[in-house]
């Protein structure tokens, strides 16, 4: 096995637990569409607003398309950013031992431009891959593939925290550990399809025994 040295960070329900209000948000969305999607919102958990709207609003016409991704945008501007616990304590912990750390997102580069600036972290990470950088969104691999090589390191030596079923399958598409993070899904849903699994970031040194 490959010694660790990258760590990969899915942003909303791994660094801030803003699940809640994304999860009032599209229900509403999808009950104001009389989509009949039964939990919406965790169908679509880890996907771009582009690929939300493609698949789920295509019957609609484009003014209307546009004003579903417009309202989602503004809703990002406005939104609040709570920490996961203990997520400040870990990522300082790899800071001060020499891993290599990414940002790995399905939102904006607005969005997340706000968001790090809030939390003031936006010299935290390596690297940054937001929806901007790429053309296929979880569960497609290619967002962790790209942060591993912005890093230049091998699959083998990363290893992905995430919350949603579309970002594990792109972690382990991509060839690397992950460990899923309980704040969306239950720990029963996400641990046939993890390493590991984790409430949260407060237990520090069981989490680093993952991958020392």
């Amino acid at each position: 096995m490959s010694k660790i040295t990258t760590i990969l960070f899915d942003f909303d329900g791994v660094i801030a637990n803003t699940e809640p209000q994304y999860d009032i948000y599209i229900e509403a969305l999808g009950e104001k569409y009389n989509l009949g999607i039964k939990d919406f919102a965790r169908q679509v958990k880890g996907t771009t607003t582009p690929n939300l709207v493609k698949k789920y609003f295509d019957h609609l016409p484009q003014e209307e398309q546009q004003q579903i991704i417009n309202d989602l945008d503004n809703f990002e501007l406005i939104m609040d950013f709570p920490l996961v616990e203990g997520i400040s304590e870990f990522i300082s912990y790899l800071k001060t031992n020499g891993y290599k750390i990414g940002l790995v997102t399905s939102s904006s580069e607005a969005k997340m431009k706000r968001a790090l600036q809030l939390l003031e972290m936006e010299h935290t990470f390596d690297t940054i891959v937001t929806a901007s950088r790429i053309t296929q969104g979880k569960p497609n691999p290619m967002c962790f593939l790209l942060a591993a090589d912005d890093l230049g390191s091998k699959p083998e030596d990363c290893i992905v925290f995430e919350d949603s079923f579309h970002g594990v399958k792109a972690g382990r598409d991509a060839g690397m550990m992950v460990v899923g993070v309980t704040t969306t899904l239950s720990e029963d849903e996400l641990k046939d399809k993890t390493d590991y699994t984790i409430p949260d970031f407060s237990e520090l040194k069981s989490i680093v025994a993952f991958f020392n």
